[in-house]
């Protein structure tokens, strides 16, 4: 008995200071550089395994261009409709189908849909001659965003192939657009006018139309900028009692929650969600403008993803703004300052904590592992 025991005491220490000994952090931050001879870069979209992002960044000529980027190729030019200038909003998860704006032959900006076999899609207009995409359902099946209709009023729109451009309407104001599409392509977000002349977050389905989200307490004005997978969360930013413009998640159940600001900050605004609406990524800004990017989560509130990922930055380097987040809550893109090349560089935050005594996977390197590794103990795969 004393020997059975010496020896799980012995196994069980061995198992600890090996557990202690293997683990690790696999987290790390990649700055996107731009395209050549270009200053600059913002990454606005990540596909789900976090192995695509697209943006916006400078070419040798100091135009915007439309960019798609993986660690193998690098930073990929999309190209325009014939005009000088683009910049990618969106893309799939799976990272095929890119969406964004583009100028045209004609000096119109245009919404598209770009594609390797295929290139970029001009997705037309309401009848007017502008138009722009935001967001992209997970399959690349439908295309969010705003156009002119013939009448010159802007309007958001909801695209796919077979049903083309549709109208999504307003709240009775005079202009619409949307920001952002549920993973299914069945929910839409964004903001319009009411009748009231009040700017209003609103949340569109086929069966509701267009439902005024409305604002925080004794505000005027809110925005919604996306929406988790099911379409049931819904973030963005509006303005409070102080006029002071506040990241904001709505639930049907619990209406519009103010996320708060970081410390010294006086504005935060969110820009995306994951999956499960559990993760909010955005930034705040203070009265001189400075800008910091944020994640919010319920269990830690508001937190500096400059301080938390502090280990990964350069000295002097920043992340300024959180604009996208992948589906998992895993990866997370934006822009900030790189001091090593004294630009504003697009940036992919990888923010997984991967410790290898983690043998479920948990996040945390406890007594549940411990126990899978001493019931398996000595066990063999076949």
């Amino acid at each position: 008995m004393c020997y059975t025991q010496s020896r799980f005491k012995a196994l069980l220490s061995a198992c600890v200071m090996s557990l202690i000994a293997t683990a690790g952090w696999s987290q790390s931050l990649t700055w996107l550089g731009t395209l050549p001879g270009g200053n600059r870069s913002e990454a606005w979209g990540v596909s789900a395994d976090g192995a695509v992002v697209v943006g916006v960044a400078r070419d040798a000529a100091g135009y915007s261009r439309a960019f798609r980027w993986t660690a193998s190729g690098g930073m990929q030019d999309l190209g325009t409709l014939g005009g000088n200038s683009s910049g990618a909003y969106g893309v799939s998860a799976d990272g095929a189908v890119v969406v964004g704006v583009a100028y045209n032959a004609a000096g119109q900006w245009r919404a598209f849909r770009w594609t390797a076999s295929g290139g970029m899609q001009d997705l037309g207009t309401l009848g007017g001659d502008w138009s722009e995409a935001y967001g992209v359902s997970a399959d690349g099946a439908v295309v969010v965003g705003w156009a002119f209709t013939v009448s010159v009023q802007q309007r958001a729109f909801r695209w796919t192939a077979s049903g083309g451009m549709r109208n999504l309407g307003r709240l009775g104001g005079r202009y619409s657009w949307a920001n952002g599409v549920s993973a299914d392509g069945a929910v839409v977000v964004g903001s319009a006018e009411n009748a009231a002349g009040q700017r209003r977050a609103f949340r569109w389905t086929a069966s509701g139309g267009m439902q005024d989200l409305g604002t925080l307490p004794s505000g005027y004005w809110s925005e919604a900028s996306d929406v988790s997978a099911d379409g049931s969360v819904v973030v963005g930013w509006a303005e409070n009692a102080d006029w002071q413009d506040r990241a904001f998640r709505w639930t049907a159940s619990g209406g519009m929650q103010d996320l708060g600001t970081l410390p010294g900050y006086d504005r935060s605004y969110a820009t995306d969600v994951s999956a499960d609406g559990s993760v909010v990524v955005g930034w705040a800004k203070n009265v001189v403008g400075q800008r910091r990017a944020f994640r919010w989560t319920a269990s830690r509130g508001m937190e500096d993803l400059n301080t938390t990922y502090a280990s990964l930055l350069t000295n002097g380097s920043e992340l300024r703004g959180a604009y996208a987040i992948s589906p998992d809550g895993r990866y997370i893109v934006g822009s900030g300052y790189n001091a090593a090349t004294g630009r504003n560089e697009a940036f992919l935050l990888d923010t997984r904590c991967t410790l290898d005594g983690d043998v479920n996977g948990d996040g945390i390197v406890d007594d549940a592992d411990l126990l899978i590794v001493l019931f398996n103990f000595g066990n063999r795969c076949p």
